[in-house]
């Protein structure tokens, strides 16, 4: 891996954006809406995408253009923000954008997606002279509307330069990680992370609670100590609040980060007992119906399991 270069948000920069360096945003779900809303803000111009009638309201209320298709993202972008649920919505939006046969366009694919898949992208791309690179992103939906995102970039180092400036607009640091791919790694070991890092929260506050204890009153004091977490302090109160149906991480969509953490597992053969304890916890939660609620709804399958109500 490349030497790990930082760079991080300084003071918000009003940017004096010509025509040529319009930023487009492929995606406006919940990171893509909170990344055009902030890269809005920051004075780009931003043009997104998204086949959801809802959130192309979303954009144009914010103050952004729609575009018709991710062909047309291509046409008129210098950049692309690229934040996609599926492979197939991936590769499907790569052989558009390079319809558009735009050479030099540059585009950063932020999604948690199979690292096999990304590289079929970029093969896509390459044949047209269209850069792609793999930057995925550390935050939830909630940390994505106030800028508290980390950027895990790695490809092609002179396009990572050349969008830092974008990068500041809508996140607080980047870490250039080195070739195509490392990104999606260090991604995938930070999400191993927040899987135990979330059930581990909902299990101190239910131990909490079986004590006595305010809910409250241990997010307060704990956030702060030794025990506290990054996934203590953001789904700590959504546990508290039990306001899980207000999602930033779908149980569901998070199915699809488990299993592609299982499989980085699987090849590399590394032991995690962790990990695979947390699982269990996330598809009860499924069976509990709780799909598309946040991922804070874990703590409700373990005060089921407690017999707490």
């Amino acid at each position: 891996m490349a030497t790990l270069k930082k760079t991080t948000r300084k003071k918000p920069v009003k940017h004096s954006i010509s025509a040529q360096e319009t930023v487009g945003v492929l995606g406006l779900g919940i990171m893509g809406s909170a990344i055009s809303s902030n890269l809005l803000k920051a004075g780009f111009d931003v043009i997104g995408f998204d086949p959801n009638p809802v959130c192309q309201k979303r954009l144009a209320k914010a103050g952004g253009r729609v575009a018709k298709s991710a062909a047309e993202l291509g046409k008129q972008a210098t950049y692309i923000i690229s934040s996609l649920p599926s492979a197939n919505a991936l590769i499907e939006n790569a052989k558009a954008i390079a319809s558009s046969g735009k050479k030099g366009l540059i585009v950063a694919e932020a999604s948690t997606l199979d690292l096999d898949d990304k590289a079929a992208a970029k093969k896509i791309l390459d044949a047209k002279g269209i850069i792609l690179l793999d930057c995925p992103l550390s935050g939830t939906g909630a940390q994505a509307k106030t800028k508290d995102l980390s950027i895990y970039s790695s490809g092609q180092s002179a396009a990572v330069k050349k969008m830092e400036h974008v990068f500041s607009g809508f996140a607080k640091a980047n870490y250039y990680v080195g070739s195509f791919g490392n990104g999606m790694k260090l991604k995938l070991m930070a999400n191993l992370l927040v899987a135990i890092h979330n059930v581990s929260t909902a299990e101190a506050i239910l131990l909490g609670k079986n004590w006595g204890i305010d809910p409250a009153t241990t997010v307060k004091v704990l956030a702060d100590g030794a025990g506290g977490s990054r996934m203590f302090s953001v789904r700590g109160p959504v546990m508290v609040n039990e306001n899980w149906d207000e999602a930033t991480m779908k149980v569901s969509i998070w199915q699809k980060d488990m299993k592609l953490i299982t499989a980085a597992l699987a090849q590399t053969n590394t032991p995690a007992p962790l990990f695979a304890a947390s699982q269990a916890i996330y598809n009860a939660a499924m069976g509990a119906g709780h799909a598309e609620n946040d991922t804070a709804a874990v703590y409700d399958v373990l005060r089921r399991m407690s017999k707490l109500k």
